[in-house]
């Protein structure tokens, strides 16, 4: 079983709002291999077995949405350790906790072989001399490789295997990539069996990109539908405010990201891994009766407290993940539902994405202009 881990530090909910900002105050999650919830698609289509390799210094997001999105698919994604344990030290204070070790792969046949980027975790993927192997022996199989953000230039063209290929990578990279391929600054590439993408941004369609190359269009589409997923990049992202507020806080803001049984992963962990590159304190709250909770792609979270006690600090931020079963279960909680009517009378910012807004927000007035 794949797991991603945030634990706190240390305690520090009760003088929350006199502590500056560190980036380990977090929650952990656990990801499921088998999801039974797939196994009608995996029936219609054979689960294609994916790696997934992760080290040190790997991007959390880049990792978590190629994996979600493809067991979306009914992929059977394994996540392995090129480090001597299991448990790796990603970025922004995360910690992977992988299915195998490198070691246990190697005589493995896989369909993909997905590697994420990050430093120095990208770095660590490309000395790692048995993923070398692994993946030198899927290129001479004329089999599926992949790479985001910086692992293209300094895993796969160091090891020669972007020879005579459009490839794209995270622009500070793209000099490097530019010696060992022909280098493009597409958002995703893909040349014959390999494709490349720039970073956390572009990772969505980048694994939709690895749902198509591995089931087909009509899969990929039938992933991406319910993603809402942009249709036009070249289009400005715009909104207009109804009811003005201030949208800026005069210190580092202290952020309250609530989860439940059926929360939608993604939409946690981006939300948490954004807000605290902004240099927020994000506080990661259970609703329910324990902090582990069983999430919508059956990844396992484990929140910093309980909503109970979450709730005896004030906050600049409140926002809500979506997922069907989460937001149900957030709009059931008295507690929540009255905390975040505080934070409206107080002319204090939430926000909420998914089905929350609809099943939250605006049953309880909370969208009133």
């Amino acid at each position: 079983m794949a797991a991603l881990h945030l634990r706190p530090l240390a305690p520090y909910l009760s003088s929350l709002s006199k502590r500056p900002l560190n980036f380990s105050y977090s929650h952990s999650i656990s990801i499921s291999r088998r999801n039974s919830r797939f196994s009608a698609s995996i029936m219609a289509s054979a689960a294609k077995k994916v790696l997934v390799p992760v080290a040190n210094g790997t991007e959390p997001l880049e990792a978590v949405i190629t994996i979600d999105v493809l067991r979306r698919a009914g992929a059977d994604v394994t996540v392995a350790s090129v480090e001597k344990e299991l448990t790796v030290d990603a970025c922004h204070g995360v910690k992977i906790v992988a299915d195998a070790l490198i070691s246990d792969c190697a005589d493995v046949a896989f369909d993909l072989i997905s590697l994420p980027g990050g430093m120095p975790g990208a770095t660590t993927l490309k000395d790692c001399k048995t993923l070398e192997n692994m993946v030198k022996k899927q290129a001479a199989d004329n089999k599926p490789y992949a790479a985001v953000c910086a692992a293209p230039a300094v895993a796969l063209g160091s090891w020669g295997l972007l020879k005579g290929l459009k490839a794209t990578c995270y622009p500070s990279f793209m000099e490097q990539l530019s010696s060992s391929a022909s280098a493009v600054e597409s958002r995703v590439q893909q040349d014959g069996k390999v494709v490349t993408s720039r970073g956390p941004g572009t990772t969505m369609e980048y694994a939709v990109a690895l749902v198509e190359l591995l089931y087909g269009k009509e899969k990929a589409d039938e992933v991406s539908g319910p993603l809402v997923m942009p249709l036009n990049h070249g289009e400005e992202y715009t909104f207009t405010e109804l009811n003005p507020v201030k949208w800026t806080s005069g210190s580092s803001p202290q952020i309250l990201v609530p989860i439940a049984n059926g929360t939608e992963e993604m939409e946690a962990v981006i939300i948490i891994d954004v807000l605290r590159r902004a240099k927020a304190q994000v506080v990661v709250a259970s609703v329910e009766d324990k902090l582990e909770i069983l999430a919508s792609r059956q990844a396992k979270l484990v929140a910093d407290v309980l909503l109970d006690e979450a709730i005896t600090s004030p906050y600049d931020l409140i926002v809500l993940p979506g997922g069907l079963g989460g937001a149900q279960a957030f709009a059931n909680s008295e507690k929540l539902v009255n905390l975040l009517k505080q934070q409206r009378e107080s002319n204090k910012l939430y926000g909420a994405i998914c089905a929350s807004p609809a099943l939250v927000l605006e049953p309880n007035g909370l969208l009133k202009i």
